[in-house]
């Protein structure tokens, strides 16, 4: 069993036991988070739904990120992942929300390299978000950062 899967079981665990459902919010990671979460059998007890907000205006019309917020700090932003996560669960109807966004490269965009990500997640409405500067190629970020983006819930949904 990989990290991510490992991680997405015992998450999916938690949640379940403490009658909590999750909603996916994802950029970067294209999907991967959500797919992770749908692996385990049972996944359809917690995860409500995913919504892969690959361009940034589909981060404001769909998720209800703040246009003027994207406008003045791009997408990869600590707050644009945090207003994805409460989008998502607002959206779908969650307790819980996670979202993804950052550059997984091979280069920079509009300044950001490779590597930046912020991951967040929320519980009824509290948020937290968590900045990393992941190392490897577009793969490898790629899969960190759904691995943090499924650690960072976890803490929310164990205390």
């Amino acid at each position: 069993m990989t990290m991510l899967a490992a991680a997405a079981d015992g998450l999916l665990a938690v949640a379940r036991e403490r009658g909590l459902t999750v909603a996916v919010a994802e950029s970067l990671t294209g999907g991967m988070l959500s797919s992770a979460l749908v692996g385990p059998p049972g996944a359809s007890d917690v995860v409500l739904g995913a919504v892969v907000a690959y361009a940034t205006d589909v981060k404001s019309s769909v998720l209800g990120v703040d246009a003027a917020l994207l406008a003045e700090r791009g997408p990869v932003d600590a707050d644009v992942a945090g207003q994805m996560a409460l989008g998502a669960a607002r959206l779908l109807g969650a307790r819980c929300g996670v979202a993804t966004t950052g550059v997984a490269g091979p280069g920079p965009q509009d300044g950001v390299p490779a590597g930046r990500v912020h991951v967040a997640a929320c519980l009824d409405g509290v948020v937290r978000e968590r900045r990393l500067d992941l190392p490897g190629d577009r793969a490898e970020i790629r899969e960190r950062a759904a691995l943090a983006a499924l650690e960072l819930l976890h803490e929310i949904v164990t205390g």
